[in-house]
């Protein structure tokens, strides 16, 4: 049950399904000239920055994007339905799309906070050991803000405490 909740979680906090060209966060997004981050270079450069600043503002604007699609659709939608189990039908679509938008806003300031971290040179290290996250951990998600094992390590504590 509890890994049921944690995928949902997850879930949403990826983006919506969009064209593979320009997906912003997963592995067909090719910025600066088709450049991508090796390990054979120095970590978090400047043109590993660069990288991932441009992946991270083409995300947040994909979001953006889809919020206004959303408000626009739910101002269209805004009908007046006879039938009750169309009202009904409409009004959780509604919820869930509201809950899907607010879920996108929270993770609008994970990326304003991954930016942040870019220009005070703190990107791309744990905040837990200090050590730099994997640039493949980096590509999957740009918001990480802690290694894999410290991110495991905080998943265990955390179903201590629930299961207490």
């Amino acid at each position: 049950m509890l890994r049921e909740k944690e995928k949902k979680a997850r879930m949403a906090e990826k983006p919506v399904s969009r064209a593979p060209e320009k997906e912003a966060h997963g592995h067909n997004f090719h910025g600066l000239n088709g450049y991508r981050p090796t390990d054979k270079e120095p970590f978090m450069n400047e043109r590993q920055r660069d990288y991932f600043r441009a992946k991270l503002l083409t995300w947040k604007d994909e979001i953006l994007k889809e919020a206004r699609d959303t408000l626009q659709h739910l101002q269209d939608e805004n009908v007046n339905h006879p039938d009750l189990a169309d009202r009904a039908s409409s009004e959780t679509d509604r919820a869930i799309e509201l809950r899907a938008r607010d879920r996108q806003r929270k993770l609008i300031s994970k990326i304003d906070a991954a930016l942040e971290r870019i220009d005070d040179g703190t990107y791309g290290y744990c905040e837990e050991t200090g050590e730099p996250i994997s640039l493949k951990r980096l590509e999957a998600r740009p918001i990480a803000t802690l290694s894999i094992e410290a991110q495991e390590r905080h998943e265990r504590r955390e179903r201590v405490y629930r299961d207490e």
